[in-house]
C-alpha cells in the first residue's frame, strides 16, 4: 500500500511552511540573521552583567573612567577625558547611518548610491578598529605608574592639590644594575618572566621619600568623593611597610588603575566587540565588492545589503552599550 503525501503548492519554494507568506512577511536569511542577533545579545547581555555585578562588589577598588581613557592621538601629556572614546563613539554610529542609506539605495536599485555609502561604511568600521587597537595600547601600556602592596592592593601617587603624579615625575636612579632572566645567562629561564618596569622599586620609594609633596592614594572612596588619600606619615608608612612591586599599565594579572577585573572585562567584552566589528568589516568588504561587478543588479534584489546592515546596526547597538558601561557609568 503506497502512503498519500499531501501537496502544499510550496514544494522548490525557499519557504516550504505551507502557506504563502513566510513568517513576520521576511525570507529565510532575514530570520536566519535575526535569530542569530538574538543569541548574541543573549551573549553581550550575560557578558555585561557579569561585569555589573563585580563592579558592585569591588566598587570601592574599581578605576575612575576619566582617568584611565584620558588619551587623544597628537596630544601628549594633555588630559582629555573621554574625548577621544566619544569620537570613537561618533565615527561607528556614523557607519551605523551610511549603512542605512546603502539599504534605502538599494531598495530604489541605485548602484552608485549603494556603493558609495557601503564604502563609507567600511572605512568607519576601519577607523573604530584602529582606534580600539590605539586605546588598547594606551590601556597596557599605563599612563602614570603605581605600586602593589603586600596586600595585592594598587596605591597610586598625587600631589598635595590632589592630581595624579607619575613615577617618573619623582623615582630616582640608582646605580644598580638589573638585568632580566634569560636563556643565555640564568640557570633556569623563566618564560613567564614579567619585563622589567621602567622604575624598579627602590627607585621609587627613594624618590617618594626625598619629595615631601607627594602622597599616596588608595583604591578605597572617600566619603566627600574620589579616592582616600593618606598623609605624608602615612604614606611613608606604607610605602616602607607595604610597598611590594612597581606596576606600569594593565594586562590580565595587574591593573595600575585599579582592580585587575575591570582589565579582565575590558579586554574580554571590548575584545570581543572588536571581533564582532571587524568580522562586519570583512563582509561588509565582501558585500562591497558585489556590489561594484553587479551581482545584485544581475539578481534584482539587493536584500544582502539588508542583511549585513542587520547585523551593522546591531554592532553599533552592542556598543552604546559598552560605551554606557566601562566608560560613562
Amino acid at each position: 500500500m503506497e502512503a498519500t503525501v499531501e501537496k502544499t503548492g510550496t514544494e522548490g519554494k525557499v519557504w516550504g511552511g505551507g502557506h504563502n507568506t513566510p513568517p513576520l512577511k521576511a525570507s529565510y536569511g532575514k530570520l536566519m540573521m535575526w535569530f542569530f542577533i538574538t543569541s548574541d545579545t543573549l551573549t553581550f547581555s550575560a557578558f555585561l552583567a557579569a561585569y555589573g555585578f563585580s563592579r558592585f562588589k569591588f566598587l570601592d577598588a574599581w578605576p575612575i573612567a576619566d582617568e584611565v581613557f584620558n588619551h587623544f592621538p597628537f596630544l601628549h601629556g594633555v588630559d582629555a577625558p573621554m574625548y577621544y572614546v566619544a569620537l570613537m563613539t561618533f565615527i561607528l554610529i556614523f557607519s551605523s547611518v551610511t549603512m542605512v542609506l546603502a539599504v534605502n539605495a538599494g531598495h530604489e536599485m541605485n548602484k552608485k548610491k549603494v556603493t558609495l555609502y557601503m564604502f563609507l561604511t567600511v572605512i568607519g568600521g576601519i577607523i573604530f578598529l584602529g582606534s580600539q587597537a590605539w586605546e588598547w595600547k594606551n590601556f597596557i601600556k599605563g599612563t602614570y605608574g603605581a605600586v602593589e602592596t603586600r596586600g595585592g592592593r594598587i596605591i597610586q601617587f598625587v600631589d598635595t592639590a590632589g592630581e595624579r603624579v607619575a613615577l617618573a615625575d619623582f623615582a630616582k636612579p640608582l646605580p644598580v644594575v638589573r638585568e632580566a632572566h634569560e636563556a643565555s645567562n640564568g640557570l633556569w629561564y623563566a618564560a613567564d618572566e614579567n619585563p622589567n618596569p621602567s622604575f624598579s622599586l627602590e627607585e621609587v620609594k627613594a624618590g617618594f621619600a626625598k619629595n615631601d609633596n607627594i602622597l599616596v592614594r588608595l583604591q578605597n572612596n572617600a566619603e566627600e568623593g574620589g579616592k582616600v588619600v593618606l598623609s605624608r606619615e602615612e604614606s611613608l608608612a606604607i610605602m616602607n611597610n607595604q610597598a611590594n612591586l612597581v606596576v606600569e599599565g594593565a594586562n590580565l594579572t595587574r591593573n595600575e588603575y585599579g582592580h585587575p577585573l575591570f582589565a579582565d572585562f575590558f579586554f574580554f567584552i571590548t575584545g570581543f566587540h572588536g571581533f564582532h566589528v571587524f568580522t562586519g568589516v570583512v563582509i561588509n568588504i565582501i558585500i562591497f565588492f558585489n556590489v561594484l561587478i553587479g551581482t545584485y543588479e544581475r539578481r534584482k534584489s539587493y536584500e544582502m545589503v539588508e542583511k549585513v546592515g542587520l547585523y551593522w546596526h546591531f554592532v553599533d547597538l552592542v556598543w552604546v552599550f559598552v560605551f554606557t558601561f566601562f566608560y560613562l557609568v
